[in-house]
């Protein structure tokens, strides 16, 4: 089944392409193949209309046609990003596995004064010693895969959310959460675990549902308790909800016994040390239970990496593997940035104003 007589798409793409069908009315999801065709197609820019001119339809569509997607069609691209990770999982993610999220932003530099949602944010690919730069920052999350034919881990995004000051939306860390939890629910019965930076760590993630844990970066000054001690019979009030302060990671990694563990990151298999310690790290997950992984590489004392995570079942060695996974997050922004011109002025418009409310009216679905 073709989606447009003037369209010949292969079998192969027909068929990942209609799980997405469900989504959209039936002229819209005629229009959503041609442009996914133009898209792959297309060796140069890819805006609106470059992706009709790589299907080879700019001379049969009105252009227009493709630009009303975008702006007036009845489609939710939350939903699509769901079913997006639907078909990534059951296609590259063996079944029974846990499933691996990265997240992390970035920033699409835009100018103008009415630009929407652009303000002033953290660029560290900026020049100068600010390291700030204007524009629209999404956060994004995506689903980390491993291919036979790729030696390293692959990231492949499917969730994105625009930060907006003045709203809840200003936090990333708030974002973040939230979509985690939206895949945890679209994938039932699936562990999820997720990874990212130093930045995303805050109380927020007091709200992170059970089916899903978090691995981060450790800060410095992170202030960590140990377990809560057991209630002592007889006594009155209100159990302890944490037991004392521990000292500094420096203190921490000094009275710990770091033992060799050979983990595989980047690419290589190596040899380095590490050591676990259950703890709390109250500010951030509240009383649930975390697991700090220290790791030493190259120093001869103390620790070079101080890791958390929730995930109490991991191995110090997993949790090592997971946390540079996430490197392949950054790889993935930075490819769609240079190889397909995400977020490039010339390939992207600098809307004016919130994106328009959608018809409530029913619509006619693909059969």
């Amino acid at each position: 089944m073709l989606p447009d007589p003037t369209l010949p798409v292969p079998a192969s793409l027909m068929t990942l392409l209609a799980s997405f069908a469900p989504l959209f009315t039936a002229p819209s999801f005629r229009t959503f193949c041609g442009l996914a065709c133009g898209f792959l197609a297309q060796p140069g820019k890819r805006t609106v209309c470059g992706m009709l001119s790589g299907a080879g339809l700019s001379q049969a569509w009105i252009h227009d046609r493709a630009h009303s997607f975008f702006s007036r069609a009845r489609w939710d691209p939350g939903e699509l990003g769901l079913a997006a990770a639907r078909l990534v999982v059951s296609l590259l993610v063996p079944a029974g596995e846990p499933i691996l999220l990265a997240v992390d932003d970035t920033l699409f530099t835009r100018r103008g004064k009415k630009v929407w949602a652009a303000s002033w944010f953290h660029d560290g690919s900026a020049q100068g010693p600010a390291k700030t730069g204007r524009g629209n920052n999404w956060v994004v999350m995506a689903v980390i895969v491993r291919l036979p034919f790729c030696a390293r881990p692959v990231a492949l995004p499917v969730l994105a959310k625009l930060v907006v000051k003045g709203t809840n939306s200003a936090s990333r860390l708030w974002l973040a959460r939230r979509m985690t939890q939206m895949l945890a629910d679209a994938l039932p019965g699936r562990r999820v675990h997720v990874v990212a930076d130093s930045a995303y760590a805050g109380e927020e993630l007091r709200k992170l549902g059970k089916d899903a844990t978090w691995t981060t970066r450790l800060r410095k000054d992170s202030a960590l308790y140990g377990l809560p001690p057991a209630r002592v019979p007889g006594r009155k009030g209100r159990r302890r909800l944490r037991g004392d302060r521990l000292p500094s990671l420096a203190g921490i990694a000094a009275a710990a016994t770091l033992e060799q563990v050979t983990v595989t990151r980047y690419g290589k298999a190596e040899t380095v040390r590490a050591a676990a310690v259950t703890c709390l790290w109250y500010s951030v997950f509240g009383t649930r239970r975390a697991r700090v992984v220290l790791l030493r590489d190259q120093s001869s004392s103390g620790y070079d990496l101080a890791l958390v995570t929730t995930d109490l079942e991991a191995t110090p060695a997993q949790v090592i593997e997971r946390y540079a996974a996430r490197w392949s997050i950054e790889v993935a922004i930075e490819d769609a940035k240079q190889e397909f011109g995400a977020g490039q002025a010339a390939t992207a418009p600098r809307a004016r104003s919130a994106a328009p409310s959608r018809s409530s009216s029913p619509a006619r679905r693909w059969p």
